[in-house]
């Protein structure tokens, strides 16, 4: 099962969309962490105490975000929750049900982490419900979860840059290396 030309100029507009806003996102917080070790440098922080112990959080739960991100990688999730016969509606609502599940699941990290950190794994989210939810659309009615499966990898693996999340957890180890710092 392939998909069509106009599937994947959709699945490559989305991707390149979302791969821009996180490219941006990267950039800004490249940006925000040089003002932050300038004033680092200029002695601004001085709760040392208070500091270490927040610092300790937001690792956590930068680390948490990371492993979220694996988790709801597409040929992570689909290898994870694969059940044989299972039709492709099913498998397209037990794959979106389990990325909403882990992401619900560490929704209260966002106040540990920066607003574009947050972002980016919102985002991720999104971005992967909207694949599955696309590529299963253009999938007959008769189709079995493994035709979506085998649709959803052959996609991925035809346009490597739909796979934000390794640019997420790529912005995710880049904020958590800026606190060990």
């Amino acid at each position: 099962m392939s998909l069509s030309t106009n599937e994947l100029l959709i699945a490559l507009v989305i991707a390149f969309v979302l791969g821009g806003s996180l490219a941006f996102v990267f950039w800004k917080q490249r940006k925000d962490m040089k003002e932050l070790l300038a004033r680092k440098q200029a002695g601004q922080d001085t709760d040392d105490k208070k500091s270490a112990n927040v610092q300790g959080l937001q690792l956590q739960a930068y680390e948490r975000l990371i492993l979220l991100t694996d988790r709801i990688a597409l040929p992570n999730l689909i290898n994870r929750v694969n059940q044989p016969g299972l039709s492709a509606r099913d498998m397209q609502m037990v794959l979106t049900q389990h990325v909403k599940q882990e992401f619900e699941h560490n929704v209260t990290q966002q106040i540990y982490v920066s607003a574009e950190s947050w972002d980016a794994v919102r985002n991720l989210k999104d971005q992967n419900i909207l694949i599955i939810n696309q590529v299963a659309s253009f999938l007959p009615a008769e189709a079995s979860g493994q035709d979506l499966s085998r649709a959803l990898l052959e996609m991925l693996m035809q346009n490597p840059k739909a796979t934000l999340h390794t640019v997420v957890s790529d912005v995710l180890s880049f904020e958590a290396k800026k606190l060990m710092k």
